[in-house]
C-alpha cells in the first residue's frame, strides 16, 4: 500500500450519477478543490455526467492510481462499489452521502464546504479496513470475490429453507436449516447482520461474524470467529436455489455440493474520517441512540 501525501495535490472525484443533485454538487467541489490549487481527475461517467473540464480517467481503478484522495458522492452502496474497484490502490475515500442513512460516508453534502477545508488543513484520520473474500465454485465455474461488508449465501426466490454446513479452521460450527448464512467483516457489522441480530463490531476488531437469517433451530445465534480464520460454507441439497452475494452487489448461484472458503483478503481500502466523527459518534446520530440524563 503506497505512503500517503498528506499535501493532497490531486483529487480524484466519482460516485453515482443517478442520485439526485449529483451532477450540480460534483461541479461545485471541482470548481473549490481547482480554486485551491489542487488538480482534479474524475473517471470517464462522472466527467461527462457532471460536464466536468480537465482530464478524465477510463474508470475509477484508473483513477484511484492516479489521485491522492478520492471523494465519493453517493450512499453506502456507491462506497462499497468503489471500495471493491479500488482496493489495494491505497488512496484513501472520503464518502460524501447522497444517500440514506450512509454509515460509510463521513461528511454530508452540506458539510462538504467544512470537511474539504479540514481536509486541506490536515485534520483527519485513515482508518484501514480489511475485504474478505471468497473462493470457490459456482455451477462449476471457479469464483473469486471481495467485499467489504459482507459476503451472504441465501435462498433464491423459493421459500424453503436451504441446508448449509459451515466449518470455522476444519471444524464444524453447525449444519443450518435457514433462509441464508452472513458472513459479515467488522465494517459490516452496521449492515445487514446487524438487521438480521448481529452484534454491532468495532471496526478496529479483527473478527467475522457469522449470522444465521431465520435459523429453524432458535438456539442457532450468531457467532464470532478470529478475521485470520477460514471459513466453508457447503450446499448441502441441490434445492432450493441457493445464492452467493457480495455487498448485496455481485452475485453467483451454487448448487448442491458446492462450497465456497471464505478468509481476509489480502485487500484493504482507507477510509477518511475527519476531525470528530468516530464509530460510536456514528451510531449514536445515526441510529438515534439516547440515554438518561446524569
Amino acid at each position: 500500500m503506497r505512503k500517503f501525501d498528506k499535501q493532497i495535490p490531486r483529487v480524484g472525484l466519482t460516485g453515482n450519477p443517478e442520485k439526485s443533485g449529483f451532477a450540480a454538487l460534483v461541479r461545485r467541489t471541482a470548481r473549490a478543490v481547482r480554486a485551491t490549487g489542487r488538480q482534479v481527475l474524475s473517471d470517464a461517467e462522472t466527467a461527462r455526467s457532471a460536464r466536468l473540464r480537465g482530464a478524465s480517467c477510463a474508470d475509477v481503478a484508473v483513477l484511484a492510481r492516479s489521485a491522492d484522495l478520492l471523494l465519493v458522492f453517493g450512499g453506502d452502496g456507491t462506497i462499497l462499489r468503489v471500495a471493491r474497484e479500488t482496493s489495494g490502490s491505497g488512496v484513501p475515500l472520503l464518502g460524501v452521502n447522497l444517500g440514506g442513512l450512509g454509515f460509510l460516508t463521513a461528511v454530508s453534502s452540506a458539510e462538504l464546504a467544512s470537511g474539504l477545508t479540514d481536509i486541506w488543513r490536515g485534520q483527519f484520520t485513515l482508518e484501514e479496513r480489511a475485504l474478505i473474500q471468497a473462493q470457490g465454485t459456482c455451477r462449476g465455474q471457479p469464483v473469486q470475490l471481495d467485499a467489504l461488508n459482507d459476503l451472504v449465501i441465501s435462498r433464491g426466490p423459493s421459500a424453503r429453507l436451504i441446508e448449509l454446513e459451515v466449518t470455522v479452521d476444519a471444524e464444524l460450527v453447525a449444519r443450518y436449516r435457514c433462509d441464508g448464512l452472513i458472513v459479515s467483516s467488522p465494517t459490516g457489522s452496521t449492515a445487514y447482520s446487524l438487521a438480521a441480530g448481529g452484534a454491532l463490531i468495532s471496526p478496529a476488531a479483527e473478527v467475522f461474524a457469522l449470522t444465521p437469517i431465520c435459523p429453524h433451530t432458535l438456539s442457532n445465534r450468531p457467532v464470532i470467529v478470529p478475521l485470520d480464520s477460514v471459513i466453508r460454507v457447503k450446499v448441502i441439497k441441490p434445492n432450493p436455489e441457493t445464492s452467493l452475494c457480495a455487498d448485496g452487489q455481485v452475485m453467483n448461484e451454487l448448487v448442491g455440493g458446492e462450497s465456497v472458503t471464505i478468509r481476509r483478503s489480502p485487500k484493504a481500502v482507507r477510509l477518511m474520517r475527519l476531525r470528530g466523527a468516530s464509530f460510536f459518534e456514528t451510531l449514536r446520530r445515526k441510529l438515534h441512540w439516547r440515554g438518561a440524563s446524569v
